[in-house]
């Protein structure tokens, strides 16, 4: 089997540039690696994807969302994540069931068991090796979200830069609830370093997890 590696973050963490630039210097040291998302990562998924990301659909229930999500996770798991692992490769996925505790759980206040069956069910036991947080302050992470919308001129997947300053709060303390119950899994690196500091030091620990496998073997 290969290994699942998911990045975690609020929105303008930087989460999307650092996991191309791990899946780059993974891919030059020949190892084996392929890079996909949530929601998202087939075409199934990325239709859920345009649903639930865009800002015209202010009035998706949150359990509604809740149930997208889990729809398009097993869509994702059963068609691109676990045919990957069995195939000895290494999957990098940008978000995964940590966001759904976060955001449905902490930020929109839904049961947490309740998630926490669904996401069991969905990922058809199919958990995460290792976890890396970047954890960013939450006005620096929506600024920074909001500016790249400007840019790009594109704002069809931006419906959750819309929600209030306390809603991003809340999943960011959740994210960091997460990562202190399972401090064997999540590792936790500083957002507000330079993309170039924050590589290398995900790369380094990527390494160091990958290495501990092998000794494990």
């Amino acid at each position: 089997m290969g290994h699942f590696i998911t990045f975690e973050g609020i929105e303008g963490s930087g989460k999307s540039t650092q996991i191309a630039l791990l899946r780059a210097a993974l891919q030059q040291m020949e190892h084996a690696v392929i890079q996909t998302r949530e929601p998202g990562g087939c075409d199934i998924a990325d239709q859920v994807r345009s649903i639930l990301l865009h800002p015209k659909n202010t009035a998706l229930d949150p359990t509604a969302e809740l149930l997208l999500y889990a729809a398009a996770r097993a869509q994702h798991v059963s068609e691109v994540i676990r045919p990957a692992l069995e195939r000895g490769q290494l999957v990098l996925c940008d978000r995964y069931t940590d966001a759904t505790l976060a955001y449905q759980g902490d930020g929109r206040g839904l049961d947490q068991q309740l998630i926490l069956y669904l996401n069991k069910v969905a990922a058809q036991a199919t958990t995460p090796d290792l976890t890396i947080l970047i954890d960013l302050q939450v006005e620096i992470g929506l600024g920074r979200a909001l500016s790249r919308e400007v840019e790009r001129q594109d704002s069809s997947e931006g419906r959750f830069e819309r929600e209030a300053m306390e809603f991003h709060q809340r999943v960011r303390d959740g994210y960091l609830a997460l990562a202190k119950n399972e401090p064997e899994r999540f590792v936790i690196v500083d957002g507000s370093l330079t993309v170039k500091q924050l590589a290398a030091e995900i790369l380094t620990e990527t390494l160091k997890f990958l290495k501990q496998k092998r000794v494990q073997l």
